[in-house]
């Protein structure tokens, strides 16, 4: 990837619809600072507890992972929380892309291990901003509520330097852990995803099955 922002970083596309009105309205309300930088950790907080994290319900198709899908629906998981930064970021006059890396999760539940079969979370999302000419990495994943509920340390942004899943939670246990990095892509790679997704995860689509509850089966976790 070339270091500089590319014209796509700053135009819309077909899943980060930066031009969508409901992705305008949400930069021009949440967009606020002196500055890029102000504006790009305003926009990281207000994607980041705005929508709670949920990743029961994925919905792989396009129209289910555009950043305008994920305001129409009041949450999302890092791919498309991370879609949605970028997409107002851009909407803001900020570049913006999105970067992926293979991670091992503990934040996990009994269904999730018994339908995945592994701990590897593969393709997981965040967004790379361009800010005082360099690009930095923001983690929009997990609401506040969710950190505070689980006992995790929320990941803040100040726009200076990168902001990745802590390794150990608050009471030092295993967090997350980063494997691969996948690097970074102007557009989302869905098709890839997807592919990616069927090989390693062939249940996934039974996760969210019998209106399983995400929080609730993490709170029953043994801590």
């Amino acid at each position: 990837m070339p270091t500089t922002p590319s014209p796509a970083t700053t135009a819309p596309s077909a899943l980060v619809d930066s031009d969508h009105p409901d992705v305008v309205d949400f930069a021009r309300r949440h967009a606020h600072g002196a500055d890029a930088r102000e504006r790009a950790v305003a926009l990281t907080r207000a994607v980041r507890d705005g929508f709670r994290y949920d990743p029961y319900r994925i919905d792989l198709s396009p129209s289910g992972m555009k950043a305008s899908s994920v305001l129409a629906k009041g949450h999302g998981w890092c791919v498309t929380k991370a879609v949605l930064l970028a997409a107002a970021a851009r909407a803001a006059g900020i570049p913006a892309r999105l970067g992926f890396a293979d991670v091992r999760n503990h934040l996990s539940t009994e269904r999730m291990r018994q339908t995945m079969q592994t701990d590897l979370f593969i393709w997981h999302g965040y967004t790379e901003l361009w800010l005082d000419g360099d690009w930095r990495k923001a983690t929009p994943a997990f609401n506040i509520e969710l950190c505070e509920r689980f006992g995790l340390l929320p990941l803040d942004f100040d726009g200076r330097s990168d902001s990745l899943y802590h390794p150990f939670d608050r009471s030092g246990q295993r967090h997350m852990e980063y494997v691969h990095q996948r690097g970074s892509f102007d557009d989302l790679p869905l098709a890839q995803i997807v592919a990616d997704f069927a090989r390693v995860y062939p249940a996934w689509g039974r996760l969210g099955a019998d209106d399983a509850s995400f929080a609730a089966d993490v709170a029953r976790e043994p801590r």
